[in-house]
């Protein structure tokens, strides 16, 4: 099978469509884990009745940023819905820079989240150890609510039930709701924005209801004044001209299958200078500093990189005065669409549906190659299988330099009118 979808690539388009991975079967230690946190977990404890007041609420989620993200509408909903109660933020170390000025939240703790530090599991005994030395550290607070955000995250579940908090919600998956008082069916093909409002809205009311988007409202992401006065004279030590507009493009990702072409962007970067008058900036950690290199020294157009120079408050506040953010499925672009920048994203294997960039697709465009395979959500393929698939990398330039040249002329347009 072949593809003509216009917005591939000429040299990718007579490519034959990778086949849909199989469905990787549950390994044997899978079924046995299952069945000792059954045991373990036991039947579910009885229902407490709605009347039960929550006072002091601890939410759990150890992603990183973009779910992260995802999240904060929900946390503003909960503080609407009880505003006097003692709100609990438990994340990761890597979750604090993106917490820490949420105002939705009165108290935020830290957790080596097993299987989310991105390192190599120290030894099979160390996240149940882990596990008891947590509850251990949670059970002086005095929670009385627990709500286990990720639907698959058994060991957050586990973590509220070792604390003894007494009432503990989450979404009913096998191996999470044996430690569950109160369940939620996790219904796929839902925005992870719509989930995490869809489980707030339950631990006051007990309801399933599906809110409209406009009712849901934007991601957020806290600036500081600080954050922006070093942004605006970063751009300025930099010779960035604020008058005209500016393009973050950040290029990098997590996964090699999510990356496009270096040329690519340089031919992006190039149009959008020519037709705009647009400076760009390429942003990026300072592992990615070498690839953002790459994508400038084949720019005819003047870049300036910032990977590396930035934290992750200051680089949300570059992006803040973009006229358009442009990136793969990564979770700086969700960054920048939590700050009002307008985004254009590439999406190849992970599905856009749950888990794209949340807000106004007029200001939010999500270009995918529509091949037969998407979305496979599958980021693990081994390095020499990685040029098979070729959801994003095949992504033509044109298309994608199309596509930003729209969403420019709309920003410009806006700016016109206000």
């Amino acid at each position: 099978m072949t593809n003509n979808h216009p917005l591939l690539d000429p040299a990718f388009a007579a490519r034959p469509v990778p086949p849909r991975p199989a469905p990787r079967r549950a390994r044997f230690s899978r079924r046995l884990r299952l069945l000792g946190l059954q045991t373990i977990g036991g039947l579910p404890a009885r229902r407490l009745p709605a009347r039960t007041q929550t006072k002091k609420i601890l939410l759990i989620r150890p992603d990183h940023l973009g779910d992260l993200l995802f999240l904060t509408p929900a946390l503003r909903r909960l503080r609407q819905l009880l505003p006097k109660a003692h709100i609990s933020l438990l994340v990761g170390p890597w979750g604090l820079p993106i917490a820490q000025n949420n105002p939705h939240v009165d108290e935020i703790l830290v957790c080596e989240f097993p299987g989310f530090t991105r390192t190599d599991k120290p030894s099979t005994w160390q996240p149940y150890r882990y596990l008891a030395k947590m509850a251990r550290a949670l059970k002086p607070h005095q929670f009385d609510t627990a709500v286990i955000l990720r639907f698959d995250h058994w060991w957050g579940a586990w973590l509220a039930a070792a604390a003894g908090i007494p009432r503990r919600l989450g979404y009913n998956m096998p191996e999470v709701a044996p430690f569950l008082t109160d369940s939620l069916s996790y219904v796929d093909q839902r925005h992870e924005v719509e989930q995490n409002w869809r489980l707030a809205q339950f631990v006051i009311s007990g309801d399933d209801d599906r809110p409209p988007d406009n009712r849901i409202g934007d991601t957020e992401f806290f600036l500081n004044a600080a954050d922006s006065v070093w942004a605006r004279d970063w751009l300025r030590a930099k010779t960035i001209d604020l008058a005209r507009p500016l393009v973050v493009v950040h290029p990098g990702a997590g996964a090699a299958v999510k990356l496009w072409r270096v040329g690519a962007w340089a031919q992006v970067t190039d149009a959008l200078a020519a037709r705009f008058s647009a400076q760009c900036v390429l942003s990026g950690t300072a592992a990615e500093r070498e690839l953002c290199a790459a994508i400038a020294k084949k720019s005819a157009a003047r870049t300036t990189i910032a990977a590396g120079e930035t934290s992750l408050a200051q680089i949300a506040a570059i992006m803040a005065r973009a006229a358009l953010v442009i990136g793969p499925d990564t979770g700086p672009v969700k960054l920048a669409a939590a700050v009002g920048a307008r985004t254009l994203s590439l999406y190849g294997p992970v599905d856009a549906v749950k888990f794209g960039p949340w807000g106004n697709p007029q200001r939010h465009r999500i270009l995918r190659a529509g091949l037969a395979c998407q979305p496979c959500n599958r980021l693990d393929f081994p390095a020499e299988e990685t040029d098979a698939h070729f959801c994003v990398r095949g992504l033509s330039a044109a298309g994608i330099i199309a596509a930003a040249g729209e969403m420019m002329a709309d920003n410009n347009a806006s700016d016109s009118d206000s």
